[in-house]
């Protein structure tokens, strides 16, 4: 994606060329099309391309339009031609993105940000009104961050330029409580004073006041009801087919993750379809594949060969047999989150394939498996039959799901009424909720990690469970989403395109999740589209016994680590419970919440880093939050 940044003085005092220029020199490798800048006064802004349609190599970037408005755009605009109408004869702007969207800011103002369908983030600055706008699209599948100080605010695509401008953060405990969690809140950084814009909304900069207005919100009134099964079929065969067909709009050939699964299987072989039959911009399609043959059960080899099979084309293989450096334990380059990715072996094998210089855009499968109800917990449905007092067919379901998971019909009643319950209640009484031994227990409380562990939003939870389940589910995304590691290549994710997914979001449970058949929906609708072993294909590989011999051959790196762990010191963990599942991990037994534990140790890794470089100042025992080891010394006095 292209990259855009920007300066606003509110003092009136005109901006310091140099620091725009040191942003967009740390963030060239991302934009290698050109380096296009505005300045005017007290402003300054900033554009570097990355082309990946023949419309954005037209455009000239910062985009200058009525009434001196000046605009930057990052995105790809799927619903140009009927904007183009609607615009009328403002359309004679250009047939760009850029000047499409200045043309529909003109006519609409902000109320335009809701029309706007496509992967997007937006900068727009007013100089008769004085004012700066910041907007992502509804999902936030473009970032956009910003960092507002008493005499200026900056802003960037990506946000290490920003933790790097010179100034030294505090950790922001509320990112690292969600972090621990699942994910954090979409608007958070791990930087407590820098912010990202967050996903449907757009902030407005005005006499250095900063606010944060609404333009999408998911709608839990959304109903689609059809008569039959075959007219839910096919409305989402056209909009899958949509979906796809948006994102072959570039003029450079695309790269495609192939894992033999159902939502890259399907990907691959509708954008084939498409083009065969209607032609497309994009002049062809090309996959890369990774396993790891040593994996127990491993088939996805088989799987996506199958695929390769059906297409007449073998990809890029890359094999992942791991060598015991799957993780990253050093940063020779400053990464602004913490986080390990993908794992190392992937990391190198892609930037292989990069060296060819061929592809611009890469179609990730993100939000198959939410979308699709492959995540979906049968206890929704069930409690969404109990909300609507719908006994009879409850009965019904609970027996059917209690002989498929093999679990008692009472038990399945007493979860699904739990469900009915407001948030931190449930998390008290479920599995799910429970605390990792290592999770500091005041930190815990204070955060309420416990409620963060249902990955659930705050203030739903008198929702029926159906509408919750899919603003939950939405909300998840968008969080993944804003913290996605930086990529040379553009993603673009079908699965998650506004249309498909209010569709997804609004048909009744039993179209998407039957008692032993997921995916259900899609299966029936693509059945002609897909490999049949991929089409019955009921299997997912792990990949989880890369992680102990990672940890057995780095065991030294990470005991050095928790000698004396900084997240210890900040409140955040308990460093001898961490040690100890750390160490059962390294000895091959695989905790459930695996992600969770190597989320505590890559966070670990990070602190010690950004402390290394002076970009976060951690004070040792901070009194905001005290960490388990500081109470445990408070209490010797007391017990005396």
């Amino acid at each position: 994606m292209s990259v855009q940044a920007g300066i606003l003085h509110f003092d009136g005092m005109p901006v310091d060329h140099e620091m725009l220029l040191r942003m967009s020199s740390a963030v060239a490798d991302f934009g290698p099309d050109g380096e296009m800048t505005h300045f005017h006064g007290s402003l300054g802004m900033l554009y570097r391309p990355f082309h990946t349609t023949s419309e954005s190599r037209a455009e000239r970037q910062p985009f200058i339009f009525s009434a001196g408005r000046v605009i930057t755009w990052d995105g790809r605009l799927d619903n140009r031609d009927e904007l183009k109408l609607e615009i009328g004869d403002r359309s004679s702007a250009g047939t760009t993105d850029v000047a499409i969207v200045a043309a529909c800011f003109e006519k609409w103002g902000k109320d335009c940000f809701g029309r706007l369908v496509g992967d997007w983030a937006l900068s727009i600055w007013d100089p008769r009104e004085q004012e700066l706008v910041l907007a992502r699209d509804y999902m936030g599948i473009r970032q956009l961050f910003y960092y507002p100080k008493s005499n200026e605010i900056l802003w960037c695509t990506y946000l290490a330029p920003l933790a790097q401008c010179g100034d030294t953060f505090t950790v922001c405990d509320e990112y690292v409580a969600g972090y621990l969690a699942f994910q954090p809140d979409a608007h958070l950084t791990p930087y407590s004073d820098l912010r990202a814009v967050p996903p449907g909304k757009f902030i407005r900069v005005r006499n250095a006041n900063v606010t944060t207005q609404t333009y999408w919100t998911f709608n839990p009134r959304l109903s689609t009801r059809y008569k039959t099964d075959d007219e839910y079929e096919e409305h989402y065969f056209c909009l899958f087919r949509q979906s796809v067909r948006r994102r072959l709009r570039t003029d450079t050939p695309i790269l495609a993750a192939l894992s033999g699964g159902l939502d890259s299987t399907s990907i691959v072989c509708m954008a084939d379809d498409i083009i065969a039959k209607e032609g497309a911009a994009a002049p062809r399609v090309d996959t890369i594949s990774y396993y790891d043959s040593l994996e127990p059960d491993e088939d996805d080899l088989y799987h996506l060969t199958k695929v390769e099979e059906k297409r007449g084309r073998k990809g890029i293989h890359l094999s992942l047999a791991a060598c015991g450096d799957s993780l990253s334990f050093e940063y020779p380059t400053f990464v602004a989150t913490p986080g390990f990715g993908l794992r190392a072996e992937v990391k190198s094998g892609m930037a292989e394939a990069l060296r060819r210089a061929e592809h611009r855009v890469m179609f990730n499968g993100t939000g198959g498996d939410e979308m699709n109800a492959q995540a979906l917990d049968p206890l929704i449905p069930l409690a969404d039959l109990l909300a609507h007092f719908h006994f009879r067919e409850l009965a019904k379901q609970l027996v059917s799901w209690s002989l498929v998971t093999r679990r008692p019909f009472i038990r399945l009643l007493f979860e699904s009424m739990l469900e009915l319950l407001p948030l931190r209640i449930r998390a008290r009484l479920t599995e799910r909720g429970r605390l990792q031994p290592w999770v500091n227990p005041q930190f815990a409380k204070k955060y309420a990690i416990s409620a963060r562990q249902l990955e659930e939003v705050e203030g739903v939870w008198f929702w029926r469970p159906g509408p919750r389940d899919a603003m939950q589910t939405i909300t998840t995304m968008s969080r993944d989403l804003t913290y996605t590691s930086p990529s040379r290549l553009e993603q673009r994710y079908p699965y998650l395109d506004q249309q498909l997914v209010e569709f997804l979001t609004s048909i009744p449970f039993d179209q998407l999740l039957r008692p032993g058949e997921r995916r259900f929906l899609m299966r029936r609708a693509l059945a002609g589209l897909l490999p049949p072993e991929v089409l019955q294909r009921k299997t997912k590989v792990s990949n989880t016994r890369c992680y102990p011999v990672t940890l057995e051959k780095h065991w030294p790196t990470i005991e050095q680590a928790l000698a004396s762990p900084l997240s210890s010191q900040l409140g955040h963990v308990d460093r001898d419970e961490l040690r100890s599942d750390l160490l059962k991990l390294r000895h091959g037994q695989v905790p459930n919440h695996l992600v969770r534990l190597l989320k505590a140790l890559s966070l670990e890794l990070w602190l010690r880093d950004v402390e290394a470089r002076k970009i976060i100042a951690i004070q040792h025992f901070s009194p905001v939050v005290a960490s388990r080891e500081m109470l445990r010394a408070k209490a010797v006095p007391n017990e005396s």
